[in-house]
């Protein structure tokens, strides 16, 4: 795939440039330095020869087949260079120069113009706006980047150029080769889709790394991340994820979602592991090409000081991973051959004084012990320390069965250790905890790699009774659903509602409590009205037929005093729910990934703490339950200091007919079921209240 991006054996550097600096310069000097062994031909209508390669006025004037053209002119010449490109044979143009979309309309026009060019003619075009690409496997390095890496095993992909020469850079320092490099720049035509696919065909990429900025389609870039990571791991950095800006949402679940949000959701479905800051797209891209997959969570520790064993045990468990129970025989082997005052317990304690031999005895015990999966190392520098010995002793007692990811603290004292673990192909941290994190990141993914098949259920609904409830909506173009037709809709698709009706008179309220049964709840119906309970539109406990009339006769008064503007339909008149423990169940529409669904208890824990969680629709049986595991509130759900746990399963049946419904109708914009009450284990959690928001511009084309 990208043959003749990644594997060209004819090069023309369109602007090649005699003066060092220049942009066309340095991407022929690149090409020559880094070895590549086709043909390189410069063109430059000013010039005969370029860094000893004669130079051509166009690619007509060369007249042979041309594989990939590197475009480096003004913006202007920018179309004509890449039409004489198509006319040489061209299998993909890399545009480097800047001044399109980034600067305006008119620049939009142009990058337009140059994308159709190349769909027209099946060429694939990489940029404008980019720093080039390289292939060390190729020997090509067509770029206008300074570093050339060694051959290795990680591929980035990067929407900002800048960002790419540092990654280019720290790999320098850190003695890590890569394999390919590819700066997407614009993304008129190629984009991140397009190289995460070609980055999971390809036998060079162990791994993919990326910075991004956008993603040019939500659904397709979800399909193709989860196809690439069932292969090789995905770390990505998003940048670009804060909420200013974000219009105003008419529901808890619309507030509260955001872009961050979206893209988290996006990348835990598909597998990609999302980098937080920019040094742990590095920590975990080192971790995952150097070592082995682990197979469990359970973590040995050795160190020679107690203080970062302690920091490396906390970062251990606070991550969720677990500090492995060392087996008799193996601390039995470790206190036959360590000093009396080592600890043979986890974390394993060589004490400060513990030559290189000594980490080895104990690298070697934890290696052999079944019930450990992965080992992290700790040094500190002592005076007797020998950081440099001590690391080549680690790497040659490793058997490579289990990932071993090493944390030599300090400076300069240090950094001859740090030399020999990069030559060791040993992945070294600053710290115990960024070490704990790699190793998280990799149990994830193997956790992610080990999951079962995605089954979606599908529940028996009556679907038509809720599309007739929507298309009503759309031809009175009322977005907003209220809660006695949404109330309907969640009906239609098996919900467990409570018996109520809209009433009109205060007879009718009457007529109604008693046919539901007492006690009930009233809440006024308007459309024009998002928070009755702020108003005094909601009233609870009502227990007999003179307290309706009397509530239904003073809420009509009070609401239309306080919001005399408000069409009131009438009160919605049901029976009292029992009581249980409040959750939310909503769902928001992301442009880019589509319907997400959110979970949350309700009160408190959503509106101050925003303790939810958000998936993408649609959702299976275990990824609804995995929903409430991930709250930080969930041991109230399951039951916490003598309480008893409520219905999980059943609320875990809500969110899944909720994302059936939302999936069913993409027409639904936004929507929550607040409160969804729910009980103990044996009752069925009930939908006390619901709000659905349409897109009439979208429905109004469907009818």
């Amino acid at each position: 795939m990208l043959e003749a991006l990644f594997t060209p054996q004819t090069i023309a550097v369109i602007g090649a440039s005699r003066t060092p600096g220049k942009v066309g310069h340095e991407i022929v000097a690149n090409l020559i330095n880094s070895g590549f062994e086709g043909t390189i031909v410069p063109v430059n209508p000013s010039a005969n020869e370029v860094l000893g390669l004669k130079c051509y006025p166009d690619l007509k004037t060369f007249g042979q087949k041309v594989d990939l053209s590197i475009i480096s002119v003004p913006t202007g010449l920018v179309k004509t260079a890449l039409e004489g490109s198509i006319q040489a044979g061209c299998g993909a143009v890399t545009v480097i120069t800047a001044g399109f979309k980034e600067v305006g309309a008119e620049g939009a026009k142009l990058e337009q113009e140059l994308a159709v060019l190349c769909r027209k003619r099946g060429v694939r075009l990489m940029g404008p706006n980019c720093l080039g690409l390289i292939n060390t496997h190729h020997k090509m390095n067509a770029s206008f980047a300074k570093q050339m890496p060694l051959p290795s095993g990680i591929s980035v992909l990067s929407q900002s150029g800048a960002l790419a020469t540092a990654i280019l850079d720290w790999a320098a320092f850190r003695h890590l080769g890569l394999a390919k490099m590819v700066s997407i720049g614009n993304k008129a035509d190629l984009n991140e889709t397009d190289f995460l696919q070609a980055f999971a065909e390809d036998e060079q990429s162990k791994v993919i790394v990326g910075y991004l900025e956008s993603i040019s389609s939500g659904d397709e870039f979800v399909k193709v991340a989860e196809a690439a990571a069932s292969k090789k791991p995905i770390v990505l950095f998003k940048a670009g994820t804060s909420s200013a800006g974000q219009k105003a949402a008419s529901s808890h679940t619309g507030s509260l979602a955001g872009a961050d949000i979206a893209y988290g959701a996006a990348f835990h479905r598909s597998g990609v592991i999302r980098a937080e800051t920019f040094e742990s797209i590095f920590d975990y891209a080192t971790a995952f090409a150097m070592q082995p997959l682990p197979k469990g969570n359970r973590v040995a520790i050795i160190t020679n000081a107690g203080g970062p064993g302690i920091m490396a045990a906390d970062a251990v468990e606070n991550m969720g991973l677990v500090v492995a129970s060392l087996h008799d025989s193996t601390a039995t082997a470790l206190k036959d051959k360590l000093p009396p005052a080592a600890s043979v317990a986890n974390p394993i304690d060589v004490l400060g004084d513990a030559p290189p031999d000594r980490y080895a005895l104990a690298m070697e015990a934890a290696q052999k012990d079944d019930g450990v999966d992965a080992v992290i190392v700790i040094l500190t520098p002592q005076a007797m320390t020998e950081a440099a010995e001590t690391a080549r002793a680690i790497a040659r007692c490793m058997d490579g069965s289990k990932p071993v990811l090493v944390s030599f603290m300090g400076g300069l004292d240090v950094m001859p250790g740090r030399k020999e673990l990069a030559a060791s192909n040993l992945p070294d941290y600053p710290s115990p905890e960024r070490a704990v994190a790699a190793l998280k990141a990799m149990c994830d993914y193997v956790a992610w790699r080990q999951r079962p098949p995605r089954i979606v259920t599908r529940f028996p609904v009556n679907r038509h009774r809720a599309e007739r409830i929507i298309k009503q909506h759309i031809r009175s173009e009322t977005k907003n659903i209220g809660e006695v037709k949404g109330k309907d809709i969640l009906r239609a698709y098996n919900f467990n509602v409570p018996p109520g009706e809209l009433a009109v008179t205060s007879e009718d309220a009457v007529s109604i409590a008693d046919r539901v049964g007492y006690p009930v709840a009233m809440k006024i119906v308007s459309p024009d009205i998002l928070h009755k309970s702020d108003l005094g539109g909601v009233k609870l406990n009502l227990n007999n037929s003179t307290e309706v009339q009397d509530t239904y006769d003073l809420m009509m008064m009070r609401v239309k005093q306080r919001m005399p503007q408000a069409h009131l339909e009438g009160v919605y008149v049901e029976r009292m729910c029992t009581k249980g423990r409040e959750v939310i169940l909503g769902m928001t529409r992301d442009p880019q990934f589509g319907p997400m669904l959110m979970f949350g208890l309700g009160g408190i824990f959503v509106e101050v703490m925003k303790d939810v969680t958000f998936h993408l629709a649609p959702v299976t049986a275990r990824e609804a339950k995995q929903m409430l595991e991930m709250t930080r509130s969930y041991a109230l759900l399951k039951g916490v200091r003598g309480q008893r746990s409520v219905n999980i399963d059943g609320i875990a049946e809500g969110i899944q007919r909720l994302s059936q419904l939302v999936t069913d109708f993409p027409l639904i914009i936004e929507m929550d079921i607040n409160p969804f009450i729910v009980g103990p284990l044996g009752t069925e959690p009930v939908a006390a209240d619901a709000r659905i928001t349409l897109n009439l511009e979208m429905g109004a084309k469907l009818l």
